[in-house]
C-alpha cells in the first residue's frame, strides 16, 4: 500500500496583502507549512491560520524563511550557519506559541525559499537546520528536499526526516529544483504534473529537465496555494492519487 502526505505553503498573507486561498486549500491537504512572519505571515495571519488548521483537523509545519518580505524570501542572503540555526529557532518559537494557545502543536519543520534551496546542497546549513530542530523539539520532523543535505543532516543529528518532492516543478539530474528563472522550471501542464506525482511515489523515480530518470523518494508532495487554478489542481491532484490507491495522510502517521 502506497501512502503520502499533502502539504501546502499557508499564512503567507502579511497585513493588507493577501496571499493564496488558505482555507479552500486546507480542505485538500493533510499538512500545512505556515509562515512565521519573515518572508510572509504576520501575527495575526499566524493566529487564523493556526486556528483554521486546527478547525480542519490539518497537521501543522512551521515554514521559516529569511527575514525578507520584499522578496518573499526567495533571494539568496549571505547569512553564518549560526545565523540559520538562530533564525530557524526564533521562528520555530513564534508558531509554536500560536499552536499551545490553540491546543495543537508542531508536527514537522519544513523551511522556505532561498533557506531551503540554499540548504538542499550547503552541509553547514542543513546541519543548522537540523539542530535548531533537534534543540527545541527532537520529536519534530524535519521536511525537506528528497535525498538532499538536509535529509542527511536530520538523520545525522538523530531526527525524523521526511523527503518532500513537488508536483509542479523540474528537476536537475542532482535531484535539485531547476531554479524558477529558467524555462521549464515551472509545469502549468495539471494533468502531467500529477502523473510525475504518481510516479514518483510509486516508482521512486523522475524524469529530469534534460530527460534522464533519478531516483526519488516521495514521503510529502508539495501542492502550492498561491494562484487561482491552485485549488482545482489540489482537488485534482487528491482524487487522482485516491484512484491509484494512494492512501492521504500526515507524515507524522508513518514516518517513524
Amino acid at each position: 500500500m502506497f501512502q503520502v502526505d499533502l502539504n501546502s505553503d499557508l499564512g503567507e498573507s502579511f497585513g493588507n496583502y493577501q496571499i493564496g486561498m488558505d482555507e479552500e486549500i486546507l480542505k485538500y491537504v493533510s499538512s500545512a507549512n505556515i509562515a512565521c512572519g519573515w518572508h510572509g505571515g504576520d501575527p495575526m495571519v499566524m493566529d487564523k491560520t493556526v486556528a483554521l488548521g486546527k478547525k480542519y483537523d490539518i497537521d501543522i509545519g512551521a515554514h521559516p524563511g529569511f527575514f525578507d518580505l520584499m522578496g518573499f524570501g526567495r533571494r539568496n542572503i549571505d547569512v553564518s550557519p549560526e545565523e540559520i540555526k538562530n533564525y530557524v529557532k526564533y521562528q520555530l518559537g513564534a508558531l509554536m506559541a500560536f499552536c499551545i494557545s490553540h491546543g495543537n502543536k508542531i508536527q514537522h519543520v519544513k523551511v522556505h525559499g532561498a533557506m531551503y534551496n540554499m540548504a538542499a546542497k550547503n552541509k553547514d546549513f542543513a546541519n543548522s537546520i537540523a539542530q535548531a530542530i533537534y534543540e527545541v523539539d527532537k520529536e519534530i520532523i524535519l521536511l525537506g528536499l528528497a535525498n538532499s543535505e538536509m535529509i542527511e543532516s536530520g538523520k545525522k543529528f538523530g531526527l525524523k526526516t521526511a523527503n518532500e518532492v513537488f508536483a509542479d516543478r523540474a528537476y536537475n539530474n542532482d535531484g535539485t529544483l531547476v531554479p524558477r528563472g529558467i524555462e521549464g522550471a515551472v509545469i502549468h501542464d495539471v494533468d502531467l504534473a500529477i502523473s510525475r506525482v504518481i510516479k514518483m511515489i510509486k516508482t521512486g523515480k523522475v524524469t529530469s529537465i534534460t530527460g534522464d530518470e533519478i531516483s526519488i523518494k516521495a514521503d510529502s508532495v508539495c501542492v502550492h496555494g498561491d494562484n487561482p487554478e491552485a485549488i482545482n489542481f489540489v482537488k485534482k491532484i487528491r482524487e487522482e492519487l485516491k484512484k491509484e490507491n494512494i492512501t492521504i495522510t500526515p507524515i507524522s502517521n508513518f514516518i517513524k
